[in-house]
């Protein structure tokens, strides 16, 4: 067959460890034998990430800016460990955290629902879209560790020269400290992504966080949200029939157990970050949620919600068989070309992505599937495949709707 023509590349950001293997494997498989793929490469290996100090993370972001669509594999964000075992100068920052800071956008997560794959809480009948705010909080947070009494205080210095201070506390001993913040800017192009995809999917919008203990700065996003909700969107919210919900972080997980899904639950940053992870881990498995940046500027970056599969990638290395659920990452890529192909006119690019996810979940449905989908599959035969097995088995499907 021809291969499907693109006109405006992709920006590619590759990854690290077993993710990076299956990374490649999808497009030596899935993508390249049937797409003429035009890609903006970026190399964001913790290695590359040392080589370059962490700049070709931000090179990537200011081409998905340019380019408007973008694909990212998941990536390490190094710890202590992590600086030992790659010797690093530095232990680098979440490279999610710099593009999300950079795009200024909203992270979107969702589960991949699929036929004999029953989520662990029995009332969940439809999806659980996690809305995650993309900017600030711990993961811009500065810190200090000290190994001597001392005083802590938070100061604001206006530009006007007006100072302001707060004690945070005054140690006694070794301790440590940390500070966050966030931006009114950013909270509101926050707010407004949730609103308008809610309208979109017509979907109710709940918002968790804990103003009851954080007075001001959880409160701070509780006002925005509802200040602008009250002023630009209630209005459409009631011809549509769908609603807008605050609740406490605490509430909305007791709420969220008891529910059916669907609906849109916005998170705060690191909320979303622990959130979507349960939220996965209850529909099937953290290889089976979708994740996509979408920025204020019509900008999007789709990637695998999950990580980099440290412990696969170890086994990897000792030659051993592994058993990686490839479907995020394959979704990330259906989820970039879809988008690419609309917004260039390109519809057999999108058609394409629609196809290579009916083949993906048609082979979990005919019974082909990674261990971690057949522990929980309730399909009466089963045939459990290594990475490279069930990559071959969507292949085969795939062919046959080309």
């Amino acid at each position: 067959m021809t291969k499907i023509r693109m006109t405006t590349p992709l920006v590619e950001m590759d990854g690290d460890e077993m993710t990076r293997i299956m990374w490649q494997k999808i497009k030596d498989v899935l993508l390249t034998p049937y797409i003429d793929l035009k890609t903006e490469y970026y190399d964001l290996g913790l290695e590359y990430r040392e080589k370059t100090k962490d700049q070709v993370t931000v090179d990537s972001a200011l081409a998905a800016k340019k380019y408007g669509v973008a694909v990212k594999c998941a990536t390490i964000t190094p710890n202590a460990a992590r600086v030992q075992e790659y010797n690093l100068t530095e232990m680098w920052k979440s490279p999610n955290a710099t593009i999300r800071s950079i795009m200024d956008g909203t992270v979107f997560r969702a589960p991949i629902l699929v036929k004999g794959i029953a989520p662990y809480v029995r009332t969940w009948t439809k999806p659980i879209t996690i809305a995650r705010h993309a900017y600030g909080d711990i993961y811009k947070a500065v810190e200090i560790v000290t190994d001597r009494p001392g005083t802590c205080e938070l100061v604001f210095t206006a530009e006007d020269g007006e100072v302001k201070k707060e004690l945070v506390h005054e140690f006694k001993g070794p301790g440590i400290m940390q500070g966050i913040h966030n931006t009114d800017a950013s909270i509101e192009s926050f707010a407004r992504s949730c609103f308008s995809y809610a309208i979109a999917t017509q979907q109710d919008l709940w918002f968790g966080a804990k103003d009851t203990i954080s007075k001001k700065y959880d409160h701070h996003f509780k006002d925005i949200f509802q200040d602008l909700f009250d002023k630009e969107y209630k209005e459409r919210f009631d011809e549509l029939g769908i609603k807008y919900m605050y609740t406490l972080i605490d509430d909305a997980v007791a709420r969220v157990i008891r529910s059916e899904g669907g609906f849109i639950w916005a998170c705060k940053n690191y909320d979303g970050d622990v959130m979507s992870d349960m939220v996965a881990t209850a529909f099937g498995s953290l290889s089976m949620m979708t994740s996509v940046l979408m920025s204020p500027d019509g900008s999007f970056e789709y990637e695998a919600a999950h990580g980099t599969v440290q412990r696969h990638y170890y086994e990897h290395l000792k030659g051993h068989e592994t058993f990686t659920n490839p479907i995020a990452t394959i979704f990330a890529w259906t989820g970039a070309l879809k988008k690419r192909g609309e917004l260039d006119g390109i519809p057999e690019l999108s058609s394409f992505g629609e196809k290579l996810e009916k083949a993906t979940l048609g082979t979990v449905e005919d019974g082909y599937m990674t261990k971690d989908l057949a522990a929980m599959s309730s399909l009466p035969e089963i045939h459990i495949t290594n990475t490279d097995q069930f990559l071959a088995e969507v292949n085969k499907r795939l062919e046959r709707m080309l």
